[in-house]
């Protein structure tokens, strides 16, 4: 049995916790890994001081909603004819 190996690749920063519990990541690593606001994180325990910060996969509809409310306004559809399947 072969195990994969995985490549870690460690970048050290400095950063601070402000007074509403907030930690901001730098931003050489949220282009690095194309982080945008609102994204949302998984935070693990490790042990004290140490901690696990992993980015959730946005659901396969997330921004649908918005989308759908910004679409052009009412009228701007029209439906195509085309022949029936009923008889297929």
């Amino acid at each position: 049995m072969t195990q994969k190996s995985k490549t870690v690749s460690y970048l050290n920063v400095k950063t601070k916790m402000s007074s509403k519990g907030q930690i901001v990541l730098p931003a050489e690593m949220r282009e690095q890994d194309d982080i945008e606001a609102g994204q949302e994180f998984e935070v693990q325990r490790i042990d004290r001081g140490e901690y696990r910060l992993i980015r959730k996969e946005p659901s396969a509809n997330a921004g649908l909603v918005d989308w759908l409310l910004a679409c052009p306004e009412k009228g701007f559809y029209k439906p195509i004819e085309s022949e029936s399947t009923d008889t297929l």
